[in-house]
């Protein structure tokens, strides 16, 4: 019997290294012929029953989320799906097997219904990693709680007979891998909650306009299309019914109707843009060459800045500009050798995340947003190369430069929100050329868990930061190409390109330098207002909405 299990690790898939094929064998028969008791057969059959289709999870996500700990709950159950999908339609099907004979596992631990799928990966193993992981990234407690429940799952896909050993090692290992990349797409704690901290800045009077005259605000209705919310457009008609909506058709430029705008004979005294973070930082380089303050409503995925501003909703927004509410912010200006400034407001940033915002952006008209997101982290992160930067007058090879306006959260390879507006400053992460896969780890983690992973020596120690008012950033072709430079999760591949055939030397220059006080921004300076709002809006000619008369 043992041999004919021997015999069978050895023919369920022959893609395995013979030293896999001989663990599988050995850790079946440690496993099948170990002692044990009825009791505990029947304990680990309803352990691995119970997390049949995620049962287990979805039911502890439910807990978690009506207890307070919503965040957590959702990244958990994310991170679960993308595991499972990823599992069941892709790795199923590429890598298949065969499972372990019933003949071979004692008839007190079998399943009460044999799975019929191929054999690797453990499906279980998978969303149990996820899930785990997944909470632990939000709530590092909670994750360590869950930690056993899911290596129990684990082990009882091995203990009833179900998988070998290298189908539960390797789902385990795609479940965590999923939460990796679903961390470094989307930041710890900055999903849908808004912002812990009071808002950054001092509070400044702006004009105020309570029903939006005067307004005029261009609206891009493709951002944030993967987040399941109220549309903003209609929130705007109501409560601002004077404001001028110019909403964008696909592939339309926001500096463009914004330019259109101003020239016109009379020109809107306010402006503002709903979109991304990527729209919101190129009308306000608008806002700036015009000297006109800026109502920036989140319409994106993400919504750094909005967020960070204290506008993280729509009405709030709303609330800041019928009260003439706002602040004064820092900027960055971003620019390539001789080229025109970039107005950015988040960060900028050559290396890794460059190459997977065009690769996302590549397959975002196919695949949509998030798959698109997933596949470009996954292309990325196994062929990317470092990249060679001299800054300021020093060479190295880097995973990210990472230049962010005003001091962002520290310890991460990877900042994305500025933790203020107004302290008139850059902060740079350099992260150094080591292993692609503690690369990942330190791109991916936040900070706690970073930390952790740092003192066990399993990311790296080589991330530099440092604070500056200006940098000044060489970039070396890589692979006869010159890299992208990232600004506000937009990735400019021209510019660079058109800097580097102008230079004289290999690559392009580009520099970044922080504009204090340098834009006026609507945001609450106290309690919400009730934002009522009245007459509606008619629909122009161009994309652009007037006032009824």
């Amino acid at each position: 019997m043992i041999l004919q299990s021997a015999r069978v690790a050895v023919q369920r898939t022959r893609i395995l290294p013979a030293w896999v094929r001989r663990a599988d064998a050995a850790a079946a028969r440690a496993v099948t012929t170990g002692p044990s008791h009825p009791v505990a057969d029947r304990v680990w059959s309803r352990v691995s029953g119970v997390a049949d289709r995620g049962v287990l999870w979805w039911t502890i996500a439910g807990v978690l989320a009506v207890t307070g700990r919503r965040r957590a709950a959702e990244r958990g159950l994310g991170s679960l799906l993308v595991a499972s999908a990823l599992t069941n339609l892709i790795a199923k099907r590429v890598f298949g097997g065969d499972r372990p004979l019933l003949a071979d596992v004692p008839i007190g631990r079998r399943l009460p219904k044999p799975p019929a799928t191929p054999s690797f990966p453990s499906g279980h193993s998978a969303s149990a990693a996820a899930f785990a992981m997944g909470v632990a990234v939000e709530s590092p407690r909670l994750g360590i709680a869950l930690a056993p429940a899911a290596l129990g799952v684990a082990y009882s896909r091995l203990h009833t007979g179900a998988h070998w050993l290298s189908d539960v090692v390797g789902g385990l290992a795609l479940g965590t891998g999923v939460t990796a990349l679903g961390t470094l797409l989307v930041r710890p704690g900055t999903s849908h909650d808004r912002i812990d901290s009071a808002p950054t800045g001092d509070d400044r009077r702006l004009p105020a306009s309570p029903e939006g005259e005067g307004v005029f605000i261009v609206v891009n209705r493709s951002s944030g299309t993967s987040v399941v919310r109220a549309d903003p457009v209609r929130v705007l008609e109501r409560r601002l019914p004077l404001a001028e909506l110019h909403l964008l058709d696909d592939g339309d430029d926001p500096r463009t109707a914004m330019r259109a705008a101003l020239a016109r004979e009379e020109p809107p005294s306010i402006i503002g843009v709903c979109g991304g973070d990527g729209s919101v930082a190129a009308v306000a380089h608008e806002a700036r060459a015009a000297g006109l303050p800026l109502l920036v409503v989140p319409g994106g995925t993400f919504n750094h800045f909005a967020r960070t501003a204290g506008a993280a909703s729509v009405d709030l927004a709303v609330d800041a500009l019928q009260r003439g509410e706002g602040v004064r912010t820092d900027v960055a200006e971003l620019r390539f050798a001789g080229g025109s400034p970039i107005t950015v407001l988040n960060t900028a940033s050559v290396g890794i995340y460059p190459d997977f915002v065009a690769e996302r952006e590549r397959l975002e008209r196919r695949w949509g947003k998030w798959p698109a997101a997933v596949i470009a982290a996954v292309r990325v992160l196994r062929s990317s190369a470092p990249v060679t930067v001299v800054v300021d007058g020093r060479r190295a090879r880097v995973w990210t430069l990472f230049v962010g306006v005003g001091r962002n959260e520290a310890g991460i390879a990877a900042p994305m929100q500025r933790r203020r507006l107004d302290d008139g400053t850059l902060d740079v992460r350099v992260l150094h050329a080591g292993t692609r896969v503690r690369a990942v780890g330190s791109l991916a983690f936040g900070r706690r868990t970073s930390s952790v992973l740092r003192r066990l020596r399993l990311l790296p120690e080589r991330l530099e930061s440092f604070t500056t008012d200006s940098i000044d950033v060489l970039v070396r072709p890589r692979e006869g190409q010159a890299p992208g430079f990232a600004h506000d999760g937009e990735v400019a591949i021209a510019a660079p390109a058109e800097a580097s055939a102008r230079g004289a030397v290999p690559g392009y220059r580009t520099t970044v330098r922080v504009l204090p006080a340098a834009l006026d921004v609507y945001r609450p300076a106290g309690d919400d207002g009730d934002g009522s709002g009245g007459r509606g809006t008619r629909v122009t000619a161009g994309g652009g909405r007037s006032p009824r008369p």
